[in-house]
């Protein structure tokens, strides 16, 4: 018994959430997250703005503040000078409204099922790597009652952590590491856009990009140095866990 337990391969499978693992859903999509953007932005620089004025899916938090800050003509520099504060705000709003956590995201189909088989395998350890603040993310989680499929201690690699995605995917390795001592056999990120596609590859995890965001298959794959695995989406878990190997 000792023996195979000692063959089984220890994987790390981390996820991203917006556009993979939920979805924003009506008039109020992504609702409380939006809002503490535009919420920051007043606090930190009397700016009433919003983050649709800029392309952001796939990027971090920070990269989003600095970004929209500049469409409003604040200086980069000094956009990212004030990051620590305008995280805080975000944050700060965040908790203060938690009520309205479930106000336009939903679950996708898949995502529950899938998370829970992985959950149950005690060789697998599932996480996070998403451009949400820390605070934030955990947030949906639990107001989506998901958060419990979580590996304990909490993995993830997160916006509050770094502006560049391409270095969430390693940061969540380094913590699962050191959390859970030795190296994983295998890591594996799944996202729905092209960052998460290049984040992946550039953390050395294999790149699973799934089609539920606003990204098409060929943007994916043109994303991927040819590697990547595109799914259409995570219904069929039966699929994904034999294309891992799980």
């Amino acid at each position: 018994m000792e023996e195979g337990m000692k063959k089984e391969r220890r994987v790390l499978v981390t996820f991203d959430i917006d556009g993979t693992l939920i979805r924003g859903a009506g008039p109020n999509s992504n609702q409380l997250h939006r809002q503490a953007f535009s919420y920051s932005f007043n606090q930190v620089f009397g700016i009433d703005g919003t983050i649709d004025v800029i392309q952001h899916h796939g990027s971090t938090d920070p990269a989003v503040l600095v970004n929209t800050l500049v469409h409003y003509g604040i200086p980069s520099a000094v956009a990212v000078e004030k990051l620590p504060v305008l995280k805080s705000k975000m944050v700060e709003y965040a908790k203060a409204n938690t009520r309205d956590i479930l106000k336009g995201i939903e679950v996708l189909p898949g995502v529950e099922s899938l998370l829970q088989v992985l959950s149950s395998k005690n060789n697998v350890f599932v996480g996070l790597v998403t451009g949400n603040l820390e605070e934030i993310a955990w947030m949906k989680m639990e107001g989506l009652d998901i958060k419990r499929y979580f590996t304990v201690p909490h993995i993830g690699g997160f916006g509050s952590d770094h502006i560049d995605r391409g270095q969430l995917v390693k940061i969540a390795a380094e913590r699962a590491e050191k959390l859970f001592p030795a190296r994983f056999d295998l890591r594996v990120h799944v996202g729905d856009t092209p960052n998460d596609i290049k984040a992946a590859e550039f953390g050395e995890a294999v790149a699973v990009g799934v089609c539920t965001g606003i990204f098409t298959k060929e943007d994916l794959e043109q994303a991927s140095s040819g590697n990547a695995i595109i799914l259409r989406d995570l219904t069929d878990c039966g699929s994904f866990l034999n294309l891992l190997g799980i």
